[in-house]
């Protein structure tokens, strides 16, 4: 009898570790969504604002305007050198 307990205690533990991998592996990918989000800034903001628009019947032409012009500014700034001496300007401060 104690050979049957022992194995499905063994059972429990790899059930228990199998959904503690997936947790960790939704937490990492919410982080890294987060991440995108919070790199991308507003333009990803703002179609995400046109696209909700559009779905629930709207019209996101104004959102995504926002996003392209905010795309465009963004590829301004990629395109200017940085260095010590302009990094404050060049980061929006």
């Amino acid at each position: 009898m104690t050979h049957l307990n022992t194995k499905s205690s063994e059972k429990s533990k790899q059930r228990g570790q199998g959904m503690s991998e997936y947790l960790i592996i939704v937490a990492l990918i919410a982080v890294a969504a987060i991440g995108v989000v919070g790199f991308m800034g507003d333009t990803v903001s703002n179609q995400m604002a046109s696209m909700a628009m559009e779905i629930s019947g709207g019209v996101g032409d104004q959102a995504t305007a926002t996003a392209v012009q905010q795309a465009q500014q963004a590829q301004q700034t990629a395109g200017q050198a940085k260095t010590m001496a302009n990094f404050a300007s060049a980061n929006g401060q």
